[in-house]
């Protein structure tokens, strides 16, 4: 496996506002960018979800060591996911080797089984509606400082939502997007938007949106 980068969010320049009426909230802790073919699976196409469950597996896995939890599990690999998920019988035997993508509440069975770390699943019926649960995620941030999974529909792409900023009126998700291939640089990953701020005005309007939400609490 390549080495792996750690958190890319913070390639962005910081976070920060002059206007008070702005609040930004970002996961606290540490953990690493999975994207596509870092280990050296060819997952172009069908991948992202399996990866960014790697990226929040290993955020969870270092709270876990951080804590001195024993015995704490690796990053599980994507066959050792998809052996799981048929295991638990949430999948066919045929789904181990496949293609097939997950979403986000396969990501939360998954965590919940490898690490004992349950996860909420909240479903936002289109993305028109995503400003009603702006609240949700900055409590979650709040609370647990831990990153969240968004997968979709008509948007199908998974996405690490690791950060919130927002006025009241206007409110933008912090994107790291596991569909990047090759050697991660931080220049990239910005002018090619694999890292980004982005409004949740510019979702798509008509897809719906499952939130994975690990329930760990992270660095204070």
């Amino acid at each position: 496996m390549t080495s792996l980068k750690e958190n890319v969010h913070q390639y962005l320049p910081a976070a920060v506002s002059n206007d008070d009426k702005v609040e930004i909230y970002l996961t606290r802790g540490d953990y690493q960018y999975y994207h596509y073919g870092c280990d050296g699976v060819n997952d172009y196409g069908w991948g992202c979800g399996y990866r960014t469950l790697q990226s929040l597996a290993s955020w969870i896995r270092k709270q876990q060591i951080r804590n001195n939890q024993m015995n704490v599990a690796d990053v599980p690999s994507i066959r050792n996911i998809q052996e799981l998920l048929s295991a638990m019988g949430d999948k066919e035997s045929s789904f181990i080797g496949s293609k097939l993508w997950i979403g986000s509440v396969e990501v939360g069975l998954v965590l919940d089984k490898v690490y004992d770390t349950p996860c909420k699943i909240v479903h936002i019926h289109s993305g028109s509606e995503l400003h009603k649960y702006v609240d949700e995620i900055k409590q979650h941030f709040v609370k647990f400082g831990c990153p969240i999974m968004m997968g979709g529909n008509t948007d199908n792409s998974s996405k690490g939502i690791m950060g919130l900023k927002t006025d009241g009126m206007n409110s933008s998700l912090l994107i790291v997007d596991p569909h990047f291939v090759g050697n991660v640089e931080r220049e990239k990953l910005i002018s090619e938007g694999f890292v980004h701020w982005r409004n949740i005005s510019d979702f798509d309007q008509n897809s719906f949106y499952n939130l994975c939400m690990p329930q760990l609490k992270g660095l204070q």
